[in-house]
Parts: C-alpha cells; sequence; structure tokens
C-alpha cells in the first residue's frame, strides 16, 4: 500500500506518555509518537539506527552523555547500540525513524 493516513493506524502506549504508531517498510520503522509534557524515556540501548525528529514541541534528547533540546527541524542521528534517553518538555509529536525495522513495534 503506497499511501498511508497516519490516523489510521493502531496506537499503542508503549510506555506512560509514549502513544506511539508505526510504518513498517519491510526494511525501516517510522514511529509516530504522541508524548505527554514530562514524559520520560529512560536511558537505553538498541541494536537499530534512529534519527529522531520532533515535529512539534520541545523534546530533551541525551545521546551518549550529549544533551540538547530539540525543537522541529533539528534531528537527531543516535548510531546503533548508543545509550540514550529524555523527555518531553512540553506535548510533543515526535517521528523516529528506525533501521532495521523494529520487530517490537509491530502492532
Amino acid at each position: 500500500m503506497p499511501f498511508i493516513d497516519i490516523q489510521d493506524l493502531n496506537e499503542k502506549e508503549i510506555i506512560p506518555g509514549y502513544r506511539g504508531r508505526a510504518v513498517h517498510t519491510g526494511t525501516m520503522t517510522y514511529m509516530y509518537w504522541s508524548v505527554d509534557e514530562g514524559a520520560v524515556i529512560p536511558y537505553h540501548a538498541h541494536m537499530h539506527e534512529q534519527v529522531a525528529n520532533v515535529l512539534k514541541g520541545i523534546f530533551e534528547l541525551t545521546v551518549n552523555g550529549e544533551t540538547q533540546l530539540l525543537e522541529p527541524g533539528k534531528v537527531a542521528v543516535i548510531p546503533p547500540n548508543v545509550r540514550h534517553g529524555g523527555r518531553a518538555i512540553t506535548p510533543c509529536e515526535l517521528l523516529d525513524v528506525f533501521l532495521p525495522e523494529r520487530e517490537d513495534y509491530k502492532f
């Protein structure tokens, strides 16, 4: 299916305050997040390369010990197995792109 309406996708709360809708292409996953103000994603690492995008709001992201505020137009590239985590300073809409696909986000 070449065209997808994000609002038609199943939404799942992955951790408290982080609700996601996933698009899987066969090689990568696009994860669209709605995040509550103050919600925290604990420091973690995974085998996937990740590009983190803020579509709306302000998100504080720490990657490998370096912290920055991300706003629309600023992205972070997170290599595989690098520790990262963050929190929503305001309500946020985020887009994370993962390579390879996130099997754990298939719902």
